[in-house]
């Protein structure tokens, strides 16, 4: 299990030296210290804190999701990321993108995305799906259907427009 000094560096690395500003340092702070903290009341705290901070950027990460380390907020404006959610290491969110439940049919609950992915703003991912290692998502694209690793995803719905295969 990663301590939280390495959650927060990785995550923190991830930003070029121009934006890492003094909001990045709090959210990412008190994302990790209301993760990894094991004291019941520090947690507390920790957690008004970050609903402080994410609050101000209309932002819903919720603090059940499971978040892998070296996560990326390019634009920290109205990201929603569902508590069952879970995310690998390395994930880069553009501005207002879901992470969202799908609450019926075949794909009821929610994506497991994989590592290095990058997600462009106001994308939507929805439903128990797996979203493989090495994805881009584009701008603007609903993805409900599995996405193999190292594929490009455009458009809604979202189609796989390229695949590991065909950029040689």
């Amino acid at each position: 299990m990663n301590t939280f000094q390495e959650l927060y560096d990785a995550d923190l690395s991830r930003y070029p030296e121009s934006k890492v500003s003094d909001w990045n340092h709090r959210f990412h702070y008190y994302l990790r210290k209301s993760q990894s903290c094991r004291n019941r009341l520090l947690r507390v705290l920790y957690h008004i804190c970050y609903r402080i901070v994410s609050d101000q950027h209309r932002m819903e990460i919720s603090l059940g999701a499971s978040i892998g380390k070296g996560f990326c907020l390019v634009d920290p404006f109205t990201v929603t990321i569902n508590s069952n959610a879970v995310i690998g290491e390395n994930v880069t969110f553009g501005k207002n993108v879901t992470i969202g439940k799908q609450n019926r049919g075949e794909r009821a609950g929610t994506p497991m995305i994989g590592d290095r992915v990058i997600i462009g703003d106001n994308a939507v991912i929805v439903g128990k799906i797996r979203i493989g290692n090495d994805v881009c998502i584009a701008p603007n694209s609903y993805v409900n259907r599995d996405v193999p690793d190292g594929a490009r995803v455009e458009g809604n719905p979202g189609i796989i427009t390229s695949l590991p295969a065909e950029r040689n």
